[in-house]
C-alpha cells in the first residue's frame, strides 16, 4: 500500500476545491442541484380534474384554482390561475404527457412553456407535487373537495425537500 505524502494530499484538496468553486449557481428554488425524479406510477386520467394550490413560489397564490382537463389521450387543457411566476396570472394552455412517470411539457402561457414533472402524488390522487427539472418552479396541489391533511402536506413538503427545493421560497 502506498502512502500519500502530505504535499500530494494538499494538491488533491486544492484540485477538489477548484472543482467545487467552479460549480454554477443553482436555480432560484433549489438549495442543491441533484437528481430529480418523477412519480413512477403516474395515471394521467386520475390526475385530471380540479385542484387548488397549497404552496407555490408565487405570492398570493395559496388557494388558487386550477383545472387540468384530460382529453383521454396525452393532453391536458389548463385553466384557472398560473402560479409558476412571481405573481399569479391567468392559466391557459396545455400540458402534454411526454414520458413515463408524470413527465409533462407545458405549452402556451401555462408554466412558462417548459418541462413540468409530477414529483409525487398520494395513492388516492388527493395531493400532488409538481416541479421543473431545472428547479425554477414547484407547486403543491390538493383536490378541490379534499381538506389538506397534515400528514399528506408534510409528505409533499418532504418530497420537495428531498429533491433539493428551498421550502422557505414556497410560502403557504
Amino acid at each position: 500500500m502506498r502512502r500519500v505524502t502530505p504535499r500530494l494530499g494538499w494538491l488533491a484538496m486544492l484540485a477538489l476545491a477548484g472543482c467545487i468553486g467552479a460549480k454554477p449557481a443553482p436555480p432560484d428554488y433549489l438549495v442543491t442541484q441533484g437528481r430529480m425524479s418523477s412519480a413512477a406510477l403516474f395515471d394521467p386520467a386520475r390526475f385530471g380534474g380540479d385542484w387548488r394550490v397549497i404552496r407555490s413560489g408565487a405570492g398570493g397564490c395559496a388557494g388558487a384554482q386550477q383545472s387540468w382537463g384530460f382529453d383521454g389521450a396525452q393532453t391536458y387543457s389548463l385553466s384557472g390561475v398560473d402560479c409558476s411566476g412571481a405573481r399569479p396570472a391567468v392559466l391557459e394552455g396545455t400540458a402534454v404527457v411526454t414520458g413515463p412517470g408524470g413527465r409533462l411539457m407545458a405549452r402556451g402561457a401555462a408554466y412558462q412553456s417548459k418541462p413540468v414533472w409530477l414529483l409525487w402524488v398520494d395513492q388516492d390522487y388527493r395531493i400532488a407535487v409538481l416541479g421543473t427539472p431545472d428547479g425554477s418552479f414547484a407547486v403543491v396541489l390538493a383536490r378541490e373537495n379534499v381538506a389538506a391533511r397534515g400528514d399528506l402536506t408534510r409528505a409533499a413538503l418532504e418530497v420537495l425537500d428531498f429533491n433539493g427545493y428551498d421550502l422557505g421560497k414556497l410560502p403557504e
